[in-house]
């Protein structure tokens, strides 16, 4: 019997539902407090934080949870979704928060393009270094070579995709459901 071959972009959609809607959508919990999750995930992923997104998730989870229980979220769904950016996505999604950050300080063309951008990015990645060196090592590299403009690029990202998976998660889960009660 021979295997069915797919295509690389069918092999991600099928991962990437695997491993960050399904949980979505098999949660228990009520659809807002799932899309929390959803949301606090986002926001983390999409910020020049990579090494440690599932340990500040936890942390908001735990400040959350003493300061605000209201706003409770789904952690195991919100460290799901700081997977979005990973190895292979950072250079070109931290690019754009360069790149968005140049253009809000009214600096263009600063960046020195992407091949550069990546070519130093990844010599950060692959220092060789405990995994606690290494985060102070990214973090120091990060900063130096790109700061501000990247902090300041990454905002309207981590806001606007934080917006948009809260009202998508939401939206799904609730028609899930619905669609499992008419059944």
């Amino acid at each position: 019997m021979t295997r069915a071959k797919h295509s690389a972009w069918k092999r991600l959609n099928r991962l990437l539902r695997l491993r960050l809607v399904i949980p979505v959508l098999r949660s228990p919990a009520a659809a807002d407090y799932t899309a929390r999750g959803v949301f606090v995930g986002l926001l983390v992923a999409m910020t020049p934080t990579v090494g440690i997104q599932m340990a500040i998730v936890a942390g908001i989870w735990a400040i959350v949870r003493v300061a605000r229980p209201s706003w409770d979220f789904n952690v195991v769904v919100g460290m799901l979704w700081t997977w979005l950016t990973n190895i292979f996505t950072v250079p070109p999604i931290y690019y754009t928060f360069l790149i968005t950050g140049e253009a809000m300080l009214g600096r263009w063309g600063e960046a020195g393009g992407y091949a550069m951008f990546e070519e130093r990015l990844v010599k950060l990645l692959q220092t060789d270094a405990t995994f606690m060196e290494s985060l102070w090592i990214y973090a120091v590299g990060i900063f130096d070579a790109w700061g501000a403009p990247m902090l300041i690029g990454c905002i309207p990202w981590a806001i606007g995709s934080a917006f948009l998976g809260y009202w998508w998660s939401l939206r799904l889960v609730r028609r899930f459901r619905e669609r499992r009660r008419s059944m």
